[in-house]
């Protein structure tokens, strides 16, 4: 395990010095409505991720902070949407527990399930953090939604992250009847590394031959760590995720740059997963190995549907509220997983 750290810190440090070529890149232009958050952000000054330490960058204000201060200064409510609840149960991971929250849309079940999983490389954030998204899912495919706070790097070292991301998908199988929910109609979803877990937990349940997802949604999902790809170098310098952060998310997740459970664009066959639905975002470093991820699950025989979005940054999908293009997107992922149920009926 530490030959394996030590080669991804090793990686992260060779790709954080080519920062340095591409400093001078400006992003492509946000469209006006994203413009508002990046401004919200900038006006709650965070500190650079990638000069903190993991604590530290924990308590830093994140895009919803900045989401829920447009929400503010426009005299709007910022409490969450209404007509989904939530409960917290645990589940047991190898060597610990950890929590996951499920939230139910009104009606009367028995549902669909979507264990999701969250973004902030492997490092940061939680579910409420991506609360709005939760929701967002929960309404729109009219599902129940098991959001898991999988434990975080570096505290938590690879394989940890993916270990809890498959036990909360099985938990979620194995007690769906118990908060009604149908164990034979189970997608995964995730946004950023999260999309990376939900794509990582297709792979074990297909390699260990159990229950495959019926849907997966990734939203931007970390699949590579070429980062002088075409979009690292486009945006280098873009918010709220750059080229200089994702070094720092690799370096402390330290995971083995060669297995498909941390990068999934280097498995040896994607044949045989679940039918996908990916998103991208123009500004954000990760647009490139997002589509080629698409592109090669499509060559390999899985249904897939993509679609880029143009104006926007990494993290918008949960944005609904001030950014109509995140509730387009997430329209599209809640219909697209409905789609997924609905065949299953």
């Amino acid at each position: 395990m530490k030959k394996m750290t030590l080669t991804l810190v090793a990686l992260a440090a060779g790709m954080l010095a080519g920062t340095a070529i591409a400093q001078n890149a400006q992003p492509p232009k946000a469209e006006p409505a994203m413009q508002k958050v990046l401004d919200a952000m900038a006006a709650l000054k965070p500190k650079p991720i990638e000069t903190l330490t993991p604590a530290e960058a924990r308590k830093q204000p994140s895009a919803a902070d900045a989401v829920k201060k447009v929400l503010s200064d426009a005299g709007q409510s910022t409490a969450p949407e209404p007509g989904v609840t939530m409960k917290t149960q645990t589940v047991q991971g190898k060597g610990g527990s950890f929590p996951v929250h499920i939230f139910t849309p009104e009606g009367t079940g028995p549902f669909p399930v979507i264990v999701y999983y969250h973004g902030g490389g492997f490092v940061i954030a939680d579910t409420k953090v991506y609360e709005a998204s939760v929701r967002a899912l929960a309404k729109g495919a009219k599902a129940i939604v098991v959001s898991a706070d999988y434990r975080l790097a570096p505290e938590h070292t690879f394989p940890t992250q993916p270990e809890d991301a498959f036990a909360a998908y099985k938990w979620a199988i194995e007690n769906a009847k118990q908060f009604n929910g149908d164990p034979m109609r189970v997608a995964v979803a995730g946004e950023s590394a999260g999309g990376n877990l939900a794509t990582v937990v297709s792979m074990m349940a297909r390699d260990q031959k159990a229950q495959l997802p019926l849907h997966q949604l990734l939203v931007y999902p970390v699949v590579d760590n070429d980062m002088n790809n075409e979009s690292y170098k486009k945006n280098a310098n873009a918010k709220p995720l750059n080229k200089a952060m994702m070094g720092w998310f690799f370096k402390h997740y330290g995971a083995d740059p060669k297995s498909p459970y941390a990068l999934p664009l280097k498995a040896t066959s994607l044949k045989g997963l679940p039918p996908a639905t990916v998103i991208t975002a123009e500004i954000d470093p990760l647009m490139t190995e997002g589509k080629a991820y698409a592109d090669r699950l499509k060559k390999e025989g899985v249904t897939v549907n993509y679609r880029h979005f143009t104006g926007v940054t990494h993290e918008f999908f949960g944005m609904g509220a001030v950014v109509p293009k995140a509730k387009e997107a997430q329209q599209f992922a809640a219909d697209e997983l409905a789609k997924a149920f609905n065949a299953k009926r």
